[in-house]
């Protein structure tokens, strides 16, 4: 009776034990639950504070975009994103769908002068790269911007080509500019004949110039890079219609890439020392003036451009062009000189193309790694009797033979023996149009190439043929020999450089001009479109077309230009 007293007390003392301990829990769960509500409550409610001041933020700064964006569009407002897609066209006029005309036009964009855009990266945050554009046409698909290659690399510079590139575009208003200062990557941009004409015609192409953006500017197969340092009255101006005044800076560091071509400054009588490989051009420039040119083609000093190479078996070959051809090769030079070894060029009184003014010399690696030296010297002319100096008498005056053997004159009364020993020692070469009388030992070394007939050595053959007889290709399809395709270029050749009379610039020729009037009167293809652009007469104000101009003057004036 006692055990179960006992066993039952035990067991109710167990099970108060137990209901206090689950109501312990009970209530150490009920307040962490009244924690947790009461921090979740002030959760959501510093959530709903920081959306609501991001809200205010946002809605402030929306505003102030707003008015930024009413104030630098005069009062338009116009922004989109947009896919950006390359297209091959010149100058920064980009191309946008066509309902962005519809939305510039609801808002009068058209009525206030030529749009720009300010464009920028999306996704890059503060440090976005930003420029500046006009505007082409409106025939982008819908979702997309067309980007010609200078607005491209001035954006995605560093971009990885995987990746879609989104745009972002904002119409504004643009100063119109005053000054500019480029600086060029590399001193070879000095070198450009009248190159300012050439920024002018490049910045014709463009509506805008940005801070920091890069100008690229083409020269036949040499491209330079010029960047924008500083512009006036602001980061970033309008060149339409305006005069800008351009100052041209010296680069910070002379490029030294591999690539880079620079003509380096020979002084006449000064020899400069160089090496270049097989396949590579060096390049040199120098100055004749005009006292020079007038004793050169009086007879009475020449001109000497030569090379001298070390003898270990590896060869150059020399070219020379005036300017505006900047760097003579294979393809265009004015002379050339392909001996083997040491050459001399000699530019005397019979080279009517000799004038006053820069030259360039291109020494080209033709085999082998070569060490050279390059000069230029003035000499006095030798050739020829000076004037009022009586001639020396002629052969009539001795009663003389022609010999059967070398076709020689001969005085007749040393004929015989002059025959017996001229057939014995001598020889006449037998091709035609030749006839040189050679000894005996040197017939063998004197060859007619079997194309052109020219007589050369043997160890001159390999490289004669190499450079005269191999098919070259010239840049606008056509295949010639060097001879041709010298005259080609310097004449027909649609690429080639020519002078525009009515820009300065230095531009490719094209074909003949469309216009049948332009063509008679010898205009290029180039010629003919800038000739179509306006300017003020001097002499009454009237605008006329700049090819009319002296037609003009002459009809409306009475001057002759």
């Amino acid at each position: 009776m006692d055990f179960e007293l006992r066993s039952a007390k035990e067991k109710l003392e167990r099970e108060q034990r137990e209901r206090k301990q689950r109501a312990k829990l009970k209530l150490e769960r009920e307040k962490k639950a009244k924690e947790a509500a009461i921090k979740q409550r002030e959760a959501i409610e510093a959530s709903q504070r920081a959306r609501r001041l991001d809200a205010i933020e946002a809605q402030i700064k929306a505003d102030q975009h707003m008015q930024e964006s009413l104030v630098s569009g005069d009062g338009i407002v116009f922004e989109r994103v947009f896919q950006a897609v390359s297209f091959q066209g010149i100058g920064d006029k980009i191309k946008l769908p066509p309902s962005c005309f519809t939305e510039l036009s609801d808002q009068g964009a058209f009525d206030k002068g030529p749009l720009y855009f300010e464009l920028s990266v999306v996704g890059q945050g503060d440090n976005k790269k930003t420029t500046h554009s006009g505007v082409l046409e409106f025939t982008a698909e819908d979702g997309t911007v067309g980007l010609p290659p200078h607005v491209w690399s001035n954006l995605f510079s560093t971009h990885d080509p995987m990746d879609v590139p989104l745009v972002e575009i904002r119409y504004i208003r643009l100063p119109k500019g005053s000054y500019a200062k480029l600086q060029p990557d590399n001193l070879g941009f000095s070198d450009l004949p009248n190159h300012k004409a050439i920024l002018e015609t490049i910045l014709r192409q463009h509506a805008t110039l940005s801070l920091d953006d890069v100008l690229s500017v083409n020269y036949g197969q040499v491209s330079y890079k010029l960047q924008v340092l500083e512009l006036r009255p602001a980061s970033s101006i309008s060149v339409l219609e305006t005069d800008i005044e351009v100052d041209i800076v010296s680069p910070d560091i002379v490029s030294d890439q591999p690539n880079q071509i620079v003509l380096k400054p020979l002084q006449i009588g000064k020899s400069e020392s160089g090496t270049v490989e097989e396949g590579k051009y060096d390049y040199y420039k120098f100055v004749i003036d005009e006292a020079t040119v007038e004793n050169v083609l009086a007879g009475n000093i020449k001109v000497i451009v030569k090379i001298d190479v070390e003898k270990d078996g590896a060869d150059t070959d020399l070219y020379v062009s005036k300017h505006p051809v900047l760097f003579p090769s294979l393809h265009q030079h004015e002379w050339s000189s392909h001996d083997v070894g040491s050459k001399t060029l000699i530019l005397g009184s019979k080279e009517r193309a000799l004038s006053s003014g820069t030259y360039s010399i291109g020494v080209y690696g033709f085999k082998g790694t070569v060490k050279y030296q390059v000069s230029v010297l003035v000499q006095e002319s030798s050739d020829g009797a000076k004037v009022g100096e009586r001639a020396i008498s002629s052969s009539s005056d001795v009663d003389t033979v022609e010999c059967r053997n070398c076709k020689h004159l001969i005085p007749s009364r040393s004929i015989a023996l002059h025959e017996v020993y001229c057939s014995r020692h001598n020889v006449v070469c037998n091709h035609q149009g030749c006839g040189i009388v050679l000894r005996v030992e040197e017939a063998k070394n004197h060859l007619h190439c079997e194309k052109c007939g020219k007589a050369l050595q043997p160890t001159e053959m390999e490289k004669h043929l190499k450079v005269f007889h191999e098919p070259l290709t010239c840049g606008c399809g056509i295949v010639l020999e060097k001879e041709q395709m010298v005259q080609h270029q310097a004449r027909d050749c649609p690429l080639r450089l020519i002078a525009c009379r009515f820009c300065g610039d230095m531009v490719e020729a094209g074909n003949s001009a469309a216009d049948t009037r332009d063509r008679m009167r010898g205009m290029s293809e180039h010629e003919s479109t800038c000739g179509s652009r306006t300017a003020p007469c001097d002499s009454c104000g009237r605008s006329v077309m700049l090819k009319d101009m002296d037609i003009h003057q002459i009809a409306v004036h009475g001057k002759s230009s």
